[in-house]
């Protein structure tokens, strides 16, 4: 088993510089025996971790973060949430599954906001709504059939042609869109950060403490971190797309970087090229196309790019994103990026989680596939209720599916590789 079971980055996460400082928690520094043990503070871990609570006041819970809260991959996401479930590729037949996958992603969305308020946690939740755009015909197209399907579950939304597009956003690059009305834009730092430090006191959180080692030693789990081992009852892993780094789930999941930039202040006199909305995010209609947000009053975000279980080189990822910055708002050519950063997410090959029971007494949840806040909050909080033995294993299954075979290395990344390159042609003006 490698002992990197959580990724690295080269860049600090910009949504947590532009924060003020925090103090994270301690490192584990001693021996530890509790009866559930969480690997990763992410959303879905700090889902686990509060419904356990939740369900058992008295257990004795700890979870153990590899990095520091704020640095780790939640909150190097773009931001967007909501309950909703739509997919880019949404056809009618799968309208009614979309349907089933709304309602356990609105009970869960619904728990996440009063935490989110019961604790004050400040991080911009405003519901903006979303835009799905498509700057070619092959884009126009796909989009026509989401509306199709957003009639058919009755989800609100608006049609946009170019100049709607345009008002909205400043940029006259987009032909064709749909705005959807229930999408909400945050802070994922901010959020993140939040939900960590709201933790119940009876929750242990341990940052800069990766789990090195994960054995099986009689009726109990042992989890081998730099500072101590920790005994538990039970485990549930989620390290989302590192959990084949602790030897589960290799052929069916797959980590992907992804690349997103922020621009410096744009001075006042530029500002109508951010167009007239306040708040704003744009999803595009080809999976390997470019995301878009407004940030406050004065910045621009561009996310896109993806490589295959390591980071790209750098400035190269600048560059690209720097283009696909400079197609958009031409005018804006001159206005440098003040933050750049790559973040991880899981790939499955049929877009479904893999969520469930790995072995005895332990559980994982993974595979996001890009849709870490609502989505990982979701399966986090049912892990728990299966954990707890109130749950049911077929719940998730039946509704979200199951993630399928991957192929395994070398043929892995090569098939990557191809396909990656098939589709940018395919998304053309999309990137």
């Amino acid at each position: 088993m490698s002992r990197q079971t959580f990724p690295t980055y080269s860049s600090s996460c910009g949504w947590n510089a532009m924060l003020p400082s925090r103090t994270p928690r301690p490192a584990l520094g001693t021996d530890l025996s509790v009866d559930y043990a969480i690997v990763g503070a992410g959303f879905t871990g700090l889902a686990i971790a509060r419904r356990l609570q939740e369900l058992e006041p008295q257990a004795r819970i700890v979870v153990l973060e590899a990095t520091t809260v704020g640095e780790g991959s939640s909150a190097r996401n773009s931001g967007f949430t909501g309950s909703d479930v739509l997919p880019r590729t949404a056809t009618l037949e799968g309208a009614q599954k979309a349907r089933r996958q709304t309602e356990l992603m609105t009970a869960s969305f619904t728990w996440l906001t009063d935490i989110i308020r019961e604790h004050g946690i400040a991080c911009d939740l405003t519901k903006a709504g979303s835009i799905r755009a498509a700057a070619t015909e092959a884009g126009e197209a796909s989009l026509r059939q989401v509306v199709e399907v957003a009639k058919a579950n009755s989800i609100a939304h608006t049609v946009l042609d170019r100049d709607d597009i345009a008002q909205r956003i400043g940029s006259h690059y987009y032909r064709f869109g749909v705005y959807l009305n229930d999408t909400y834009l945050l802070q994922p730092a901010a959020l993140i950060r939040g939900l960590a430090d709201a933790l119940p006191d009876s929750i242990a959180l341990h940052e800069t403490t990766p789990v090195r080692k994960l054995v099986r030693s009689g009726d109990r789990w042992k989890l081998q971190t730099d500072g101590g081992v920790v005994t538990a009852k039970r485990v549930a892993l989620a390290n989302n797309g590192f959990i084949p780094r602790f030897g589960y789930l290799k052929l069916r999941m797959a980590t992907i970087y992804t690349y997103a930039a922020v621009t410096k202040s744009i001075p006042e006199h530029l500002r109508d090229y951010l167009g007239k909305n306040p708040a704003w995010g744009l999803l595009p209609s080809h999976r390997l196309g470019t995301t878009l947000r407004r940030i406050g009053a004065d910045r621009l975000m561009v996310r896109s790019l993806y490589s295959h279980e390591m980071e790209e080189h750098p400035p190269e990822a600048e560059a690209k994103l720097r283009d696909r910055f400079e197609r958009r708002w031409p005018e804006l050519k001159h206005v440098d990026f003040e933050y750049v950063w790559g973040g991880t997410t899981a790939f499955t090959m049929n877009g479904a989680p893999w969520w469930g029971q790995l072995d005895k007494e332990l559980y994982a949840s993974g595979g996001c596939n890009g849709s870490g806040i609502a989505k990982g909050t979701m399966l986090g909080r049912h892990l728990a209720d299966l954990m707890h033995g109130t749950g049911r294993a077929d719940e998730i299954a039946d509704t979200m599916g199951t993630a399928s075979l991957i192929a395994p290395e070398p043929f892995r990344s090569i098939g990557f590789h191809i396909v990656s390159s098939l589709e940018s042609r395919r998304a053309g003006l999309e990137s």
